[in-house]
């Protein structure tokens, strides 16, 4: 098993990051420093460097520095032994550039999956809180980093789906070919989304038992806990969906069906996690889904990936930090990031681990 590892970083006016270098040699570095010192935006950035786009955001702008015109990111990391120099560039106004050793990349998808990178944060409260869009985000992430055939798919999907829900916005005024135009959209629906549905169902299937085993250990056991696969594909062809869902398409003026729609469902004890989990029983529940992602990318794609864990300690109980620290024991786990308020709470912590690590202050 081979280990991703970060060597250096450079940031410049990343968010509220000004200019910053460093280089990292050992297993474990931490980040430390008040709030509004930038720690956060500096794990952002090495997310950012291995997935493409920040964690917390979707608009490019937002990742430049309010008063600069320009960001700009790079990261030398080794992976499979080999030297991989990335570098994002980021003008106001124009489109992001990805650079991969000196060689610029015609599409972002092509760079994603070549880092495995996972990230711990207190946003992650938004997979429970928030709707579908939030969890099938977690699940595309899940495959799309291991998967680049299921990652294509779903582009194409997506741009199939937006040209379909303009038409069935513009079919009152539209004259002729309409239907004909329409007919088009739901075959090419149907190519690209039963292999989305059966991917994820395929690897939710091995997913599962993975979240199960990092809960019970986080958890100590207390609790039984699921989470399940809900698409509307499960019960029904696509085709025949659509053919269904034609007449409520036109009159809702979008598309209704398909792997558009499809959601985790997060239980504890047979009840919704959202109205029935204790605070404590969410944060368990969502550390167990992102190690449990951590495993999964390990087993799909032979790399230990970059694990990245943003103010936990403040946030959890001495238990279930305990809980983490003891998992970082493990031999499974590589190159660790963390940032914290508390520069000797950290310390004090890390040292359980037996490992070489590193304070950077900021």
């Amino acid at each position: 098993m081979s280990r991703l590892r970060l060597n250096t970083l450079h940031i410049t006016n990343y968010k509220n990051v000004l200019s910053a270098s460093y280089s990292f040699d050992k297993p474990i570095h931490c980040f430390v420093g008040n709030n509004g010192q930038g720690k956060t935006n500096t794990l952002d950035a090495i997310y950012h460097l291995a997935m493409g786009r920040s964690y917390f955001s979707t608009i490019n702008a937002h990742s430049i520095n309010h008063k600069a015109d320009f960001m700009r990111l790079e990261g030398h990391f080794v992976r499979e032994e080999n030297t991989e120099r990335i570098e994002c560039q980021l003008k106001r106004g124009e489109s992001k550039i990805f650079i991969r050793n000196a060689k610029k990349y015609k599409k972002l998808s092509e760079h994603i999956g070549l880092l495995p990178t996972v990230m711990i944060s207190p946003a992650d409260v938004d997979l429970i809180n928030e709707g579908s869009q939030t969890r099938r985000s977690f699940i595309d992430k899940l495959i799309g980093q291991a998967d680049k055939t299921y990652l294509n798919q779903l582009i194409d999907y997506q741009k199939t789906l937006q040209q379909r829900n303009a038409l069935l916005k513009q079919m009152g005024s539209f004259r002729g070919g309409a239907n004909e135009t329409l007919a088009i959209y739901d075959e090419q629906l149907i190519r690209y989304g039963i292999p989305i549905y059966e991917a994820r169902k395929h690897y939710l299937a091995e997913f599962e038992p993975l979240f199960q085993s990092r809960y019970t250990t986080i958890s100590g056991g207390k609790e039984i806990v699921s989470l399940n696969y809900e698409s509307q594909l499960a019960n029904e062809a696509f085709g025949s969906l659509l053919l269904k869902a034609a007449q409520n398409d036109r009159a809702a003026q979008f598309s209704t069906v398909g792997v558009h729609k499809d959601d985790l469902v997060f239980s504890i004890e047979g009840y919704p996690i959202k109205k029935f989990g204790s605070q404590g029983q969410r944060k368990s529940f969502l550390i167990a889904l992102k190690l449990a992602q951590f495993d999964m990318l390990q087993q799909s794609t032979s790399l230990t990936p970059l694990l990245l864990l943003d103010d936990i300690f403040d946030k959890l109980d001495e238990q279930r930090v305990a809980e983490i620290i003891n998992l970082v024991h493990e031999s499974s786990f590589g190159q660790l990031f963390i940032t914290d308020t508390h520069p000797e709470r950290t310390a004090k912590v890390i040292e359980q681990t037996a490992k070489p690590f590193e304070l950077h202050h900021l």
